[in-house]
C-alpha cells in the first residue's frame, strides 16, 4: 500500500472531516488511525505499534529527543505565558489604550499588520507567533476579527520567507538550487542569483501579497471572512466564543489602571531581540563562520524562539513585580496564575500540532509526496505546461501532507531533473512554480503546521482561520495559474508575470465598483 494511490486516503479523510465535522483533534486523530491502519497492512498489534510512534516522534525521534518539535512545543506555551502576564500586569490595555490614539482607523490597524507581516522575514514560524502577539491588541481595538488577523498573518509569513534569500526557508532553498544547479552546464547562474531571478516568477506570491494589500486598504471581503468582519464591526464579536480559540485566556485577572506600555512592548522586544541574536549566534556556532548565508543556512530556530521566549517571560515577571509597590492586586500568587493559564490556552494548539506532525510522519512512510510526484513524471504533458502542472501538483502535495518544506524536497529534484533535460530555458519558471504551489497547499491545508501556528498567533479558532483563507488562497491560486498557463502558451516569463498584473488589476476593479454599487444602493435605502 505505500507508495500507491491508498496512500492519498489518510490526509485526505483528515481534510474533509475536519471541514465538515469543526473538529479538528477528532479528524487529524481519523487520519492518523487510517494511516497507521495502512502502513501495518491491517494488522491489529502493527497497527497498534505504528499509532505509538507516530505520537511519541513529536518527543522521541531516530533515537534521541526530537529537540526541533520540542522547542516549538514549548515556545508556543511560554507565548500563552507572556500574554498571561501582560494581560496581568495591564499592559494589553494600556497598549491597546495607545494605539488607538496613534493608529485611529481600521485600515491603519491593518496596514500595520500586513507591514509587520512582509518586515519580520527571517522565520514563518517566528513571523506567525510574533506579528499575532504584537498585532492583536491593535486589531482587537478596532474590532477587526481574529479570522482576519489570522489570513493576515498567514498570507504575509511563508509568502515573504519563500522570496526573501535572508531567512531560513532562503537558506534551505538556495541550498537544494545549488545541487539542482551542479548537474546543469547549461544554465549559469549561482543559486543565490538563481534564487533572487525566480521571485518575480513565484506568481501565488505575487498575487497573494497584492490581495493582502488590497484586503488591508479596502473594506472589502468574502464568504466566511465577510460575516467574521460583519459579526465583528457590528457587534464587536472578534470571535466565537463558543468555540476553541488558542491563547485565549480563560481566568479574569483583577482590573487596574497601573499597566503601562512598556508592560507590553518590552517583553515583546526582547523575545524579538534576543530570538534574532540567538538565530545570528547559532548560526555562527554550527557554520562555523561569520557569512551571512552560512548564518541563515545552519541557525537553530526552534532553540533560538525557546531562548527568545525564556528572556521575554522574564521581562514580563520583573516588570509585574515592579507594581507590587502601587498595585495592591499584585502578588507572586497571580505570577503562578498566569503561567498555569497561559499554558492552558495554549494546550489546544500544542495537541493539534502533535497530531499533525504525528500524521505527518506517518504520510511520509506511505510516500504519498513521492506517489504524487510520479504520477507527473510519467505523464506525456508538454514541457511548455509542467511550470503550469507542477505549481498544481506542489499545492496538492502540500495540501494532502501538510508540510510546503516536505513538498520542496520531494519536487524540486524531480523538477530540475525533467527542465535540464528537456527544456533549461523554462527551468527557473519551473522550480519557482513548485515554490508558489507548495505554498499555496500550505496555505489551504488544516494539518499544515504554519496554518496552526497562524491560527494560534492570531487567537482564531483554526477552522474559522482555514474557512476564511480558503476562498482567498483560491483565488491568488486562480491568478498564478494563469499566469503559468499563459507563460507556458508563450515561451515568456514577463508576459506570464503581465498577465497576473492584469488579472489582478481587472479583478481589483470589479471588486471596487460591486463595492462601490452596493454602498450607493444601502445609501439609497
Amino acid at each position: 500500500m505505500i507508495g500507491t494511490w491508498l496512500s492519498i486516503l489518510p490526509p485526505v479523510i483528515a481534510i474533509v472531516m475536519v471541514l465538515t465535522t469543526k473538529r479538528v483533534l477528532l479528524s487529524l486523530g481519523a487520519g492518523i488511525l487510517s494511516a497507521a491502519l495502512l502502513v501495518a497492512s491491517f494488522a491489529p498489534v502493527e497497527t497498534l505499534t505504528q499509532l505509538g510512534k507516530a505520537l511519541i516522534v513529536s518527543f522521541w525521534a531516530d533515537g534521541e529527543l526530537n529537540t526541533y518539535n520540542i522547542f516549538i512545543m514549548l515556545f508556543i506555551l511560554m507565548l500563552g505565558v507572556i500574554t498571561a502576564l501582560v494581560s496581568l500586569s495591564g499592559g494589553s490595555r494600556a497598549f491597546a489604550e495607545w494605539a488607538v490614539t496613534r493608529i485611529q482607523t481600521r485600515r491603519s490597524a491593518k496596514l500595520l499588520t500586513m507591514i509587520l507581516g512582509i518586515a519580520i522575514f527571517v522565520d514563518d514560524y517566528f513571523n506567525a507567533l510574533a506579528v499575532g502577539q504584537i498585532a492583536r491588541p491593535i486589531t482587537d481595538r478596532h474590532k477587526i476579527s481574529r479570522a482576519k488577523l489570522a489570513y493576515f498573518i498567514d498570507s504575509t509569513s511563508a509568502p515573504i520567507c519563500v522570496i526573501s534569500p535572508v531567512s531560513s526557508w532562503g537558506a534551505f532553498l538556495i541550498g537544494q538550487l545549488a545541487i539542482i544547479l551542479a548537474t546543469t552546464a547549461t544554465v549559469n547562474y549561482s543559486p543565490i542569483a538563481a534564487f533572487l531571478m525566480m521571485a518575480p516568477m513565484n506568481f501565488y506570491v505575487i498575487a497573494t501579497l497584492a490581495m493582502v494589500f488590497f484586503f488591508a486598504w479596502t473594506n472589502i471581503d468574502f464568504f466566511a471572512m465577510k460575516d467574521h468582519e460583519k459579526r465583528a464591526e457590528e457587534k464587536g464579536e472578534l470571535f466565537d466564543p463558543e468555540k476553541e480559540i488558542p491563547g485565549q485566556l480563560k481566568d479574569e485577572f483583577p482590573e487596574h489602571s497601573h499597566g503601562r506600555v512598556r508592560d507590553l512592548v518590552a517583553p515583546i522586544v526582547s523575545l524579538v531581540a534576543v530570538t534574532l541574536t540567538s538565530m545570528v549566534i547559532t548560526g555562527i556556532r554550527i557554520g562555523g563562520e561569520l557569512n551571512i548565508w552560512s548564518i541563515f543556512e545552519n541557525m537553530d530556530v526552534p532553540l533560538s524562539l525557546v531562548i527568545g521566549g525564556v528572556a521575554g517571560t522574564l521581562i514580563a515577571i520583573i516588570l509585574y513585580a515592579s507594581q507590587f509597590k502601587v498595585n495592591k492586586t499584585a502578588s507572586t500568587g497571580l505570577i503562578v496564575q498566569a503561567f498555569v493559564s497561559g499554558v492552558k490556552a495554549m494546550m489546544p494548539a500544542v495537541l493539534i500540532l502533535i497530531l499533525a506532525w504525528s500524521l505527518t510522519h506517518l504520510i511520509d512512510i506511505l510516500e504519498t509526496g513521492l506517489f504524487l510526484s510520479e504520477v507527473v513524471s510519467k505523464s506525456n504533458i508538454p514541457v511548455a505546461f509542467l511550470p503550469v502542472v507542477l505549481f498544481v501538483l506542489a499545492g496538492l502535495m502540500a495540501f494532502s501532507t501538510g508540510t510546503s518544506w516536505g513538498s520542496f524536497g520531494i519536487l524540486l529534484p524531480i523538477a530540475g531533473t525533467i527542465m535540464v533535460n528537456a527544456a533549461p530555458e523554462l527551468l527557473l519558471p519551473a522550480l519557482s512554480a513548485v515554490l508558489a504551489g507548495a505554498v499555496f497547499g500550505d496555505h489551504c491545508s488544516p494539518i499544515s503546521d504554519t496554518t496552526i501556528l497562524s491560527s494560534t498567533g492570531a487567537g482564531s479558532n483554526h477552522i474559522d482561520h482555514v474557512s476564511t483563507q480558503l476562498p482567498y488562497a483560491l483565488m491568488a491560486a486562480g491568478v498564478a495559474t494563469s499566469g503559468y498557463f499563459v507563460l507556458g502558451l508563450t515561451g515568456s516569463i514577463w508576459i506570464g508575470l503581465v498577465a497576473v498584473i492584469i488579472i489582478l488589476a481587472a479583478l481589483f476593479t470589479v471588486w471596487n465598483v460591486r463595492n462601490s454599487k452596493k454602498a450607493v444602493s444601502v445609501t439609497a435605502e
